[in-house]
């Protein structure tokens, strides 16, 4: 099969309370962004990249000069929006004369850097047979908990949510290109931003796929994740070097 990637990563970081954008964090012999594309840079499926970057952005120039001519030729950028939709949006528009309607495309954060080649695998396998296309996704395990209005020193708790059926919702999200395209447009022309692409499908009516992935794919919010995401990877034997010369 032959797929298009798209990832946005026009974001500032606010929360994460580093010296600069978290994508561009360092993280095991690379940086944040680097290993988030890694796995798509490295699968001969992938027809092309397209990074959403922050208008003015000069750290992803040297991401590419990294790469080598052969992979840096499948990866283009435009600038992204104000927010996360916009951006995947505009990654999109860039696949206009290339990709079809029919083509799939996978939308991965630029934050999520411990995807696993398995899940990636699960994910193209199980979406591609379904007729909307689907997303990675944990089960809810935790006790979930509804806040109300803070009162002293914090929130309190309005009730215990049942966490029956519900899911983490993960990236890559997986649809049509013509479909999602659709669905962004709908969704921003009644002035709403989806949190992310299978709330665009939802909104028009589709039931995506879940397809369980692991929760050691979670995103780079605050500074302190960057210690797991080492972990998970140093404990798959993975480092810096050893990834750009297996990709």
């Amino acid at each position: 099969m032959r797929y298009w990637l798209v990832m946005p990563a026009a974001g500032s970081g606010v929360r994460f309370g580093g010296d600069g954008p978290k994508q561009y964090a360092p993280l095991a012999g690379s940086t944040v962004l680097e290993w988030a594309l890694a796995p798509f840079v490295a699968d001969a499926r992938c027809a092309h990249l397209v990074v959403a970057l922050a208008a003015g952005d000069t750290e992803f120039e040297k991401i590419v000069a990294r790469l080598g001519a052969l992979r840096a030729a499948r990866v283009s950028t435009v600038t992204g929006g104000a927010q996360r939709s916009r951006s995947v949006r505009n990654a999109l528009g860039a696949l206009a004369n290339r990709a079809a309607a029919d083509d799939w495309v996978l939308v991965h954060d630029a934050a999520r850097p411990c995807l696993a080649a398995q899940d990636l695998e699960r994910l193209l396998a199980g979406a591609a047979t379904h007729p909307v296309g689907g997303l990675l996704a944990v089960p809810a395990a935790d006790t979930l908990k509804r806040a109300r209005g803070a009162a002293g020193s914090g929130p309190l708790v309005a009730e215990t949510v049942e966490r029956s059926g519900l899911w983490r919702a993960l990236t890559p999200q997986m649809f049509r290109y013509g479909r999602l395209c659709s669905a962004l447009d709908a969704a921003h022309a009644a002035g709403r931003s989806p949190t992310d692409e299978s709330q665009a499908l939802e909104w028009l009516g589709e039931q995506p796929l879940l397809i369980e992935g692991a929760a050691t794919n979670f995103k780079i919010t605050a500074n302190a994740d960057l210690a797991l995401a080492a972990t998970v990877l140093r404990a798959r034997g993975a480092t810096g070097a050893e990834r750009e010369g297996a990709s």
